[in-house]
């Protein structure tokens, strides 16, 4: 092995290390601040509404990569479990605020979703997953820049609000 080749398996190994402990910046085992709520396909009233405080230490785009922006709290601000029925709906995970809000959801397969301004008003987030499975998806809301903010999250399967 030359050189330039070790420099790139050095490399590379240490990017790897640094990406799996990057998600470890989230507890995502952790007790949810504002509760957890059993849902499943089909259920009323729709949407399902939480008043919870966006925000906190953690910088997600740090700890999951360039496509997470904002900061977080480290234990998910709201568990939900879900149970799909016929998968002919999306589940919608959306967040609404005055100040920029972003969405960091860890689904039952352990991948990490983001998003930044997908609702339907102004600054806010908005999460479609299409044939979402049961299980429990792991939800922060964060803000944009550092900073709390109160907030509403969405869980839906008609809209983001």
């Amino acid at each position: 092995m030359n050189m330039k080749t070790r420099i790139a398996a050095v490399v590379a190994a240490a990017a790897v290390v640094l990406t799996a402990g990057a998600a470890a910046a989230q507890n995502w085992q952790g007790a949810p601040t504002y509760g957890s709520v059993q849902l499943r396909s089909g259920f009323t009233p729709d949407p399902h509404q939480v008043q919870l405080v966006a925000g906190g230490p953690i910088d997600s785009r740090a700890a999951l990569g360039a496509a997470c922006p904002g900061f977080i709290a480290n234990n998910p601000d709201f568990d939900l479990y879900w149970t799909a029925g016929s998968g002919s709906l999306p589940l919608v995970i959306s967040a609404s605020s005055n100040t920029d809000t972003t969405l960091v959801v860890r689904t039952p397969a352990g991948q990490w979703l983001c998003e930044d301004d997908g609702g339907f008003n102004g600054m806010n987030p908005g999460l479609r997953i299409d044939h979402p499975v049961s299980g429990l998806y792991d939800i922060w809301v964060g803000t944009y820049a550092q900073g709390n903010a109160p907030a509403v999250l969405s869980i839906s399967e008609l809209t983001s609000h």
